[in-house]
């Protein structure tokens, strides 16, 4: 009796060792990568604006690690030497399912720096669109902005 209790103890062990727990599905959007601006759209006191990024002369990326973003952007038509039309920042960031959140540790108007911007995010195939509250008082921002990337594979130009 006592060898049959341990033999199916010895099975029961076996048998849900070998059973696997049921995968967790993954949650938050694969953000992490490089990422070319397609657009960006403004919304500021009931007025919308678009810019297309893929025409004119801007040209913007994101960069998106494990634990960090930035952003380069600049004017492509602007001399060599002339530092007048380059922007870039960055910082920390935190991804709960499609709620991203970036907290600007990095940015030449300090009225911007330390500012914490809250987002939602979703990719459709190539393509990352970010919604969400740009607000600083100190620089008279309140708008709704939606940004529209694609993921670099390859090089820029």
């Amino acid at each position: 009796m006592k060898i049959k209790i341990i033999l199916l103890t010895l099975c029961t062990t076996t048998f849900l060792a070998c059973v696997r727990s049921p995968q967790i599905e993954e949650t938050t959007v694969a953000l992490k990568g490089t990422w070319q601006l397609l657009s960006a759209t403004t919304l500021d006191k009931g007025k919308s604006t678009v810019i297309d990024f893929t025409k004119g002369n801007k040209r913007m990326i994101k960069i998106i690690n494990d634990t960090h973003f930035a952003f380069l952007n600049h004017d492509l038509d602007t001399a060599k030497n002339s530092n007048d039309r380059f922007d870039a920042g960055g910082g920390r960031y935190k991804l709960a399912g499609n709620e991203y959140t970036e907290y600007l540790d990095f940015y030449k108007d300090k009225n911007w720096e330390g500012k914490t911007f809250n987002f939602k995010v979703s990719i459709h195939k190539d393509t990352l669109i970010q919604t969400g509250m740009e607000k600083v008082e100190a620089a008279g921002v309140d708008r709704v902005i939606t940004e529209k990337y694609v993921r670099v594979k390859e090089n820029l130009h």
